[in-house]
């Protein structure tokens, strides 16, 4: 046997980075001379902005603008589940349908969208459901309509058209031998659409439909066209002009939608991580350690 000694250690410096300290040590330079010129000039109007951060308008403003987020991004959802399995449908004329939905949603501004829902008690005064040529069976006057479900319609309408692509996207992405192996296994339709097919799509559809969500959040802002001026951005607006100050104001309701936007973002954030379980081959550390322990050959608990 050879007596020859073992190898010498080897001596490992690490890489270094000077580089990426200057970038660091620049940006920070930046940001406190933004943030120092941002307190002492006067524009900003620190002492408005405190006094009206927390002021019972606009705190009734964000309730308003969070209704709206979530009562379109609902509506949104159901007609973008049913515009997706349309589009998915042999049938041509259920496919043709959705499409043109989507073709006219998605080709026009959602801003003209709003003015033209603002516009709908002009265009219909009243509308008439009955028989042709025959007896009237319903009738409701749009006379004086109420603005905020004008909105609800005019966001969620628009926002069904990407969440279908969005939700068909998802159920596509999903290869067709597992739902044709779940039917295999006496699974029925709805079952392997639960069990099999909706849990590997929510993980494709969760992430794009979170950032809807927070863009539906800021897509608020523009139903002033409509007109409905008691969201967060509209108000902030009014309070504004009426004070000839409105940049504060305008930093109080950029401060609203970061704090509602960082709190969607924190639930986005543990919906994936709910529905990647197992998709990932990342080992959590509870996984390590008894990984660990069963190689060392210590009894799993």
């Amino acid at each position: 046997m050879s007596d020859a000694s073992p190898p010498a250690a080897i001596d490992a410096v690490p890489l270094r980075h000077p580089w990426r300290w200057v970038a660091a040590i620049v940006i920070l330079v930046l940001l406190g001379l933004f943030v120092y010129g941002a307190a002492t000039n006067e524009a900003y109007g620190w002492d408005t902005y405190a006094r009206y951060l927390f002021d019972q308008r606009i705190s009734e403003a964000a309730w308003n603008t969070l209704q709206l987020t979530i009562y379109s991004m609902v509506l949104a959802l159901i007609l973008g589940v049913l515009l997706a399995v349309m589009r998915l449908s042999p049938n041509p004329v259920l496919k043709a349908v959705s499409w043109t939905y989507l073709w006219i949603f998605r080709g026009t501004p959602i801003y003209v969208q709003l003015v033209l829902w603002g516009l709908a008690p002009v265009i219909y005064q009243n509308i008439q459901i009955g028989v042709p040529f025959g007896p009237r069976l319903f009738e409701f006057s749009l006379s004086d309509p109420n603005v905020f479900w004008l909105a609800v319609l005019g966001l969620g309408l628009n926002e069904a058209a990407y969440m279908a692509e969005i939700i068909r996207g998802g159920l596509i992405s999903v290869p067709e031998g597992q739902t044709e192996a779940s039917i295999a296994l006496g699974m029925s339709w709805g079952m392997t659409m639960r069990r099999t097919v909706l849990p590997q799509a929510m993980r494709v559809i969760i992430p794009p439909t979170g950032n809807e969500f927070i863009s539906m959040l800021k897509t608020t802002s523009l139903v002033t066209a409509v007109p409905y001026s008691f969201e967060l951005y509209g108000r902030s607006k009014d309070i504004g002009v009426a004070l000839f100050e409105p940049v504060p104001l305008l930093l109080v309701a950029s401060t609203w939608y970061l704090a509602i936007t960082s709190v969607l973002m924190v639930g986005q954030y543990y919906l994936e991580r709910h529905f990647s379980r197992g998709a990932s081959r990342k080992l959590t550390s509870k996984q390590l350690e008894a990984l660990a322990k069963a190689q060392m050959g210590e009894p799993h608990p």
